[in-house]
């Protein structure tokens, strides 16, 4: 999922930030019965078979993260994709989808799947098999040993890469319907799945996937779109995004060859009182792009379709604001001033209705140890830029390129390497309708808000011809996505914060309230 789980704390836009109650591998089992105590049958009635099955079936669920942690398929390195495909097509078959099937695109496989269970309401969900890159020497842990830890406050957590982002929830969301099967149900829903191995470099050709003719005839039949997701907080609150930003990742490359001026290659960095350079030339170029303090796009007409926040999303923020503590923001997520020293509603509405401009990461020239005393000819930026409604990705990218062409940088090579348009979904859906339900019968603290900061492709869904409301749902809690030391909640040590079992539960309870639609 692209960064709405913030990367100090919780992948992927802010959701928000435990008591301790001893707790060893086995089964919370008075904590799952209290979670499901009520036989309100919109929920799916009395669920003590079930959590009988996710009982029993906890040590093979666990095993089941383990292993397809294991395998990283890491679109950006090209690593393992073919595998981390036909993994994903293997774990749906065996949760019950009587078809799963690889759809080839222009660049990495994505795979459809359908599970029918005779049932009169079909939903839609959308999975990701890929992950972020990772460098082991920076965790604790092996990032593919996917081992179980100790973790204050938490509990039990396992680290490795993908654990919350997003394989974690995925194979709860999973071992859901393992417990459903076991429990001799079927699912109250018929499912439509998609899934794509190309999330993580901001989905390039997720929208051929999606808009194949036999997806879209499945997706017809379908009222929503939703993906799993540990949305609670540390301390076991919900926020629910009615929307994400959207996002394009570029690629800048400014050469000495291309510009024609310097010199073809890197030479000794003596000549620079006579010759040019790339790197200062990429510097003056990224200048151009952003305010004097960075903080605000300054590329031609980028505010031009950008839509300001409604007096209804404005009161959604003023409701977080007066329900959190905002010293325990900042100390959760490490913050030591917002933006130009904003108060903290402020801060909120700014990233709620701001596009960005983000310089991933530069380089240039020689980075090893000590110094190297040359001139380089080439210098390479990372960036990426979050649009909001009604922002689109195509636009973005033309005035990217004809801001820089304007200001005499059409040299500088731009390669756009994926991206898609925001996204919004009303809040009188079926599918927030329904997810807020859930929530509020789990006793759980819910609020809404107007957008995720971060990204998914959800536009291929919420947009036309699919038109479709779509979001997340899950229970339960991981963070540091696309950091070191990414984990996910297995057990959880504070009652108000659901481990890998109870988020099994809940994930059932939100199959029934969508079929009750």
């Amino acid at each position: 999922m692209r960064d709405w789980m913030l990367e100090k704390p919780t992948r992927r836009g802010l959701l928000l930030m435990a008591a301790a109650a001893g707790a060893s591998l086995a089964m919370p089992r008075l904590v799952l019965a209290a979670a499901g105590k009520s036989a309100d049958a919109k929920f799916g009635g009395d669920l003590s078979t079930v959590r009988a099955a996710i009982d029993k079936q906890r040590p093979e669920a666990i095993k089941r993260l383990q292993n397809w942690i294991a395998l990283p398929s890491i679109a950006a390195e090209n690593r393992n994709m073919k595998e981390g495909c036909q993994m994903m097509i293997d774990l749906l078959k065996d949760a019950g989808f009587q078809t799963a099937v690889a759809m080839p695109t222009d660049g990495q496989p994505g795979v459809f799947a359908t599970l029918d269970a005779g049932a009169p309401r079909t939903v839609g969900m959308y999975f990701m098999y890929d992950v972020k890159q990772f460098v082991p020497s920076e965790w604790s842990s092996p990032p593919l040993e996917a081992a179980i830890i100790d973790k204050a406050p938490f509990g039990k957590v396992m680290i490795g890469r993908g654990a919350t982002n997003q394989k974690g929830p995925e194979a709860t969301f999973l071992a859901a319907l393992h417990a459903l099967k076991a429990a001799g149900r079927k699912s109250p829903v018929n499912i439509v799945l998609i899934a794509e191995g190309e999330e993580e470099i901001a989905s390039p050709h997720f929208r051929q996937v999606v808009h194949k003719p036999e997806v879209l005839a499945a997706l017809k039949q379908c009222h929503e779109v939703y993906m799993p997701f540990a949305s609670q907080s540390p301390q076991g609150g919900v926020e629910i995004a009615l929307g994400a930003k959207g996002v394009i990742e570029v690629e800048l490359v400014c050469s000495t060859k291309k510009w024609g001026r310097g010199s073809a290659d890197d030479i000794h960095s003596s000549y620079k009182a006579e010759l040019d350079s790339a790197v200062w030339r990429m510097v003056k170029a990224l200048s151009t792009l952003v305010s004097e303090d960075g903080n605000d796009p300054a590329i031609d007409g980028w505010f031009e379709h950008v839509k300001p926040l409604t007096d209804r999303q404005k009161a959604l923020i003023a409701e977080r604001v007066a329900h959190t503590n905002e010293a325990d923001v900042k100390k959760l997520l490490g913050v030591q001033h917002w933006v130009r020293d904003l108060g903290y509603r402020d801060a909120l509405e700014r990233l709620a209705s701001q596009p960005t401009v983000n310089i991933e990461g530069m380089y240039a020239g020689y980075t090893g140890p000590g110094g190297k005393t040359i001139l380089p000819s080439k210098a390479t930026a990372k960036l990426d830029f979050r649009l909001v409604p009604d922002q689109t990705a195509d636009d973005a990218a033309a005035k990217l390129k004809a801001h820089l062409a304007k200001r005499g940088y059409g040299d500088i090579e731009v390669s756009v390497t994926g991206g898609y348009d925001p996204t919004q979904t009303d809040e009188n859906s079926s599918l927030i309708k329904a997810s807020t339900s859930v929530y509020t019968h789990l006793g759980m603290p819910v609020s809404l808000s107007p957008r995720l900061a971060g990204s998914w492709p959800g536009y291929v869904f919420t947009g036309a011809p699919v038109s479709l409301p779509a979001g997340h749902f899950g229970t339960g809690h991981g963070s540091r996505a696309h950091a070191p030391d990414e984990y996910y909640v297995i057990e959880s040590s504070n009652p108000a914060l659901h481990g890998m079992a109870e988020a099994t539960l809940s994930y059932v309870m939100h199959l029934y309230a969508l079929a009750a639609s």
